[in-house]
């Protein structure tokens, strides 16, 4: 199984370039390398808008990803609505409560998809995830917006990390194999591995802000997306870069 990961897009208006950057191109290049890949799914695993959730900026998105031909799956970033998500992405009879969250089979593994949209994960859609969990006893890879580790990156591990991280770790520490994580939000490329538990943070393909500040500062302007490989009990991950499009 080939899962190939892109997180981060924040696409604006057509026309809009937020910091000099072609966010609409990098897009578009990005899936023009993904196909060629031809992977099994493709994860936009959330923040599709630039700041404010607009339907015009997921529509757009949407029709790109359709007119890609690759078999894909969509989660909520905290730039993003999940109501709103769900709606575009004809997606409403995920919704839970305000929370879009799923388990999807892809080939023949079964793969997670939560909602930290809000910040933090509700009592209901946790409750979920425990089930999910118990259900398998064999190694889980999970897709989310928000990593649930610190990941040793100030400026976002200061600001704005997922909330009651404590207690999300916790439960994966329960389960008895490994969990395998595929986050975004921090706008870097991190491996963090905390006992049965490796979270892998994947670029923005917007830019790259700078992992050792603890202030805003774009580190650099490349773009990337992730690849997951799974072959039985192997995970093997790559990062891949291409250079951003300026205005």
């Amino acid at each position: 199984m080939k899962i190939i990961q892109i997180t981060d897009l924040h696409v604006d208006e057509e026309g809009e370039y937020p910091f000099d950057i072609d966010v609409r191109k990098n897009l578009l290049r990005m899936l023009t390398y993904i196909k060629k890949e031809k992977p099994d799914h493709l994860v936009v695993s959330g923040d599709l808008c630039y700041r404010d959730p607009k339907p015009a900026i997921k529509e757009w998105v949407k029709e790109i990803l359709d007119y890609s031909e690759v078999p894909y799956s969509v989660i909520a970033g905290n730039h993003d609505d999940s109501t709103m998500l769900a709606e575009v992405f004809q997606l409403k009879h995920l919704l839970n409560e305000g929370e879009l969250y799923f388990a999807k089979k892809i080939e023949k593994e079964t793969v997670l998809f939560l909602d930290s949209a809000k910040g933090a994960l509700s009592k209901k859609q946790t409750n979920w995830l425990k089930r999910q969990l118990k259900n398998a006893n064999d190694d889980v890879l999970i897709f989310m917006h928000h990593p649930p580790v610190k990941a040793g990156v100030p400026f976002m591990d200061q600001r704005y990390p997922l909330q009651y991280i404590e207690a999300l770790q916790q439960l994966f520490f329960e389960h008895p194999a490994n969990i395998h994580v595929c986050c975004g939000h921090y706008h870097v490329e991190k491996t963090i591995r905390l006992k049965n538990l490796t979270v892998q943070i994947t670029p923005s393909c917007f830019f790259q802000i700078d992992q050792h500040s603890s202030e805003f500062k774009v580190d650099h302007h490349r773009i990337a997306y992730r690849e997951v490989v799974v072959e039985g009990d192997v995970l093997k991950s790559t990062v891949r870069y291409f250079n951003g499009s300026k205005k």
